[in-house]
């Protein structure tokens, strides 16, 4: 069994979603001063490696802490979506071979399984390219909550093309009470390990932040 990290590191400056409040990390106190160092953040809950509850898009929909734990621990199934272009929508297509029996050895996903879509746009990361991420359509957003799929990650900046208009992977998914986990990164191991038919167990655990909109996350994956 091997643990990998699936977030980014949080810092100063570091990119958020056009409008977002940006990230600022100062010390607060300090060992010589105060006998103990101590951090001041300054940033917005949808900074860095993150998870959306559905209150993100709709005030009527669940805020974070009223999600089950399960939303956000469970087993992994990855999307290979590294061969796309810049700003492609993923259609059903990309997703149809993941969720049917053929590909996966032990059948459909089960309600509650999370699906992770590899792009490869991490490695853009802190570069002005990675607002130009492949994103779901709408139509691959209703396979996924059609399967069962009630969370969904992905190695960019959002489910939706940035910028946007309007979000409508974001309003399927959130409306199906779906969880979104975005800005991961090191996915390509766990396509490794998927290929080599390893068990892969993903825990996007988020900060407790009653009645939030999401919160940042330090989302790790268990193989083997």
């Amino acid at each position: 069994m091997r643990l990998i990290d699936l977030s980014v590191p949080v810092a100063t400056g570091m990119p958020v979603y056009p409008g977002d409040p940006r990230v600022a990390i100062t010390p607060a106190l300090s060992v010589a001063a105060d006998g103990v160092n101590v951090l001041h953040l300054d940033m917005g809950s949808q900074s860095g490696t993150h998870v959306d509850a559905p209150f993100h898009i709709d005030d009527a929909l669940p805020t974070l802490d009223r999600l089950p734990l399960e939303r956000f621990w469970g087993r992994a199934v990855v999307v290979d979506a590294r061969g796309a272009a810049p700003r492609t929508p993923l259609g059903p297509s990309l997703f149809e071979g993941a969720l049917s029996e053929a590909s996966l050895s032990e059948g459909r996903p089960r309600t509650g399984d999370i699906v992770l879509v590899a792009t490869g746009w991490s490695r853009h990361w802190g570069h002005d390219d990675y607002l130009a991420h492949p994103y779901l359509t709408p139509e691959a957003a209703e396979l996924l909550v059609n399967a069962g799929i009630r969370t969904v990650g992905i190695d960019a900046l959002s489910v939706d093309a940035t910028p946007a208009d309007d979000f409508p992977a974001h309003r399927i998914l959130c409306g199906a009470h779906a969880v979104i986990a975005e800005n991961l990164t090191n996915l390509a191991p766990l396509l490794d390990a998927q290929t080599a038919g390893e068990p892969i167990e993903v825990s996007l655990l988020p900060l407790r932040l009653p009645a939030a909109d999401g919160a940042p996350v330090r989302a790790v994956a268990r193989v083997g």
